[in-house]
């Protein structure tokens, strides 16, 4: 008598519930967006070789490439002023669009041009449309994504970014022994794909323009979309503690973009090839695709203090340890220790600013905290360009482990005490959200647009 199939094995309860905690619950137009994400990242070449493609195909100065990536921060940090505004009051999905054509374009035209006055006006013209979308992406994040999701849906996006990192950093060192100009291409490909992914599958969520939602009413009548109930630029700067979280939030930066441009000009000036490097800086995207979920699960409900401040250590520490690199596996070591602590900050970092930002303003707040980034990628390239032509790298790897300390100082003295409590623990699940955030009305919250995902109208990042 034939015997019956075995039955297959269910998997255990605790692994389905993980799975579910992990990525359940979230609503449908999260995933198209993080999928575009997914999808930028992929062939996000270009800024990662940047400088190998200024110094070694080029044969330009190692403080000239500085100079061209410190012009892309500064149109990154205007951009992410204009960007946060604009994802405000034309909405997110226009503002998203807009930037990822034209930075796709921009790409292009950053790989064909030649005299060194025109590569540093396209990388200023570039840094300004890649990072006005960053706003606006954030900001729909935290109008779909309930309070007690955020720091889940924020490390879900960070992980999205690190798997196109992951993969773009380890192959782009390949396509670019074929040339560099198709670094550049692929570059420009994947971003205009992005940009499709939002066109056809990203609706609108600034909350007074969700599709059948009626605009809240303010004092006097107004609707809370009036240019007069909106709060300006100035307010947020003139809000201490979240321009405090910005300024460290800052220095962390600082940190990563002295090392993203010293790395691949130490290791080249070391022997190694840009395939060499490329498989070296891969494993920052390789861990944070493994283990970002799971630390990400160990931070919740654990204090922000102790997590942030441990961050901003390994950090700076992890970049000095660079100093005494001269093997691979020990430049593979230092990648690790600070990949713990970029794991370790950017969600929580993330995650708290959306609980500090008043609903009918999250573009704004999100443009200045943009803005640490972003600033950042403009004083840092230059400082470390600086640095690496009149002193060598033992300096920039200083400078990034006192900048390491100082942040870690700096969290906590603000934490203590200069943020609501429930703010300085990670929320749980099902948590209660902050008092700092203003709560949307009823016809505001995420199920309108959980409940109508293709509205034609659309949010971009």
């Amino acid at each position: 008598m034939p015997q019956s199939p075995a039955p297959r094995p269910v998997p255990p309860s605790w692994l389905r519930a993980t799975a579910r905690e992990t990525v359940g619950g979230l609503p449908s137009t999260f995933w198209w967006l993080w999928t575009s994400t997914l999808v930028n990242r992929l062939g996000g070449f270009v800024v990662t070789f940047l400088a190998l493609y200024l110094t070694v195909d080029r044969g330009l100065s190692p403080a000239f490439a500085g100079l061209v990536a410190s012009l892309y921060g500064l149109g990154g940090s205007v951009a992410a002023v204009a960007g946060g505004v604009l994802a405000d009051r034309i909405g997110r999905r226009p503002t998203l669009l807009v930037s990822q054509s034209s930075t796709a374009a921009g790409t292009m035209v950053l790989g064909l041009v030649h005299p060194a006055w025109a590569i540093a006006v396209t990388a200023a013209v570039l840094g300004f449309t890649s990072n006005a979308s960053r706003p606006a992406v954030s900001a729909i994040m935290a109008d779909l994504v309930p309070a007690e999701d955020r720091v889940r849906a924020f490390s879900l996006n960070y992980w999205a970014i690190n798997i196109g990192f992951a993969f773009s950093a380890a192959v782009a060192g390949l396509i670019a022994a074929h040339g560099y100009l198709l670094l550049f291409v692929g570059d420009s490909a994947t971003t205009l794909l992005c940009a499709l992914v939002v066109f056809a599958r990203v609706p609108e969520t600034r909350p007074e323009l969700r599709p059948g939602t009626a605009p809240s009413r303010g004092t006097g009548g107004r609707t809370a979309d009036a240019p007069r109930d909106r709060p300006g630029i100035g307010s947020v700067l003139r809000n201490p503690v979240f321009m405090a979280l910005v300024g460290l939030t800052f220095l962390l930066a600082c940190i990563g973009n002295q090392g993203s441009i010293a790395l691949p000009i130490t290791m080249g000036h070391d022997g190694y090839s840009a395939a060499d490097y490329g498989l070296v800086v891969s494993l920052n995207g390789l861990l944070i695709v493994l283990l970002q979920i799971p630390v990400t699960r160990f931070a919740e409900g654990r204090n922000r203090t102790a997590m942030l401040t441990i961050a901003a250590l390994l950090t700076g520490c992890g970049f000095g340890l660079t100093a005494f690199a001269g093997a691979a596996w020990f430049y593979a070591l230092t990648v690790t220790v600070w990949t713990a602590g970029e794991m370790l900050s950017v969600p929580a970092n993330s995650a708290l600013v959306a609980e500090l930002s008043p609903v009918h303003a999250r573009g704004r707040y999100q443009g200045v905290y943009s803005l640490a980034w972003s600033g950042a990628s403009f004083l840092a390239p230059m400082t470390a360009g600086y640095l690496l032509t009149a002193s060598g790298g033992d300096a920039v790897w200083l400078n990034c482990t006192v900048l390491g300390v100082l942040a870690a100082a700096g969290y906590v003295w603000l934490l203590r005490g200069r943020i609501p409590e429930r703010a300085r623990t990670a929320p749980l699940h099902r948590a209660e959200p902050v008092p700092a955030a203003v709560p949307a009305p009823r016809s505001e919250t995420p199920d309108a647009v959980k409940e109508n995902p293709g509205a034609t109208l659309g949010a971009s990042s």
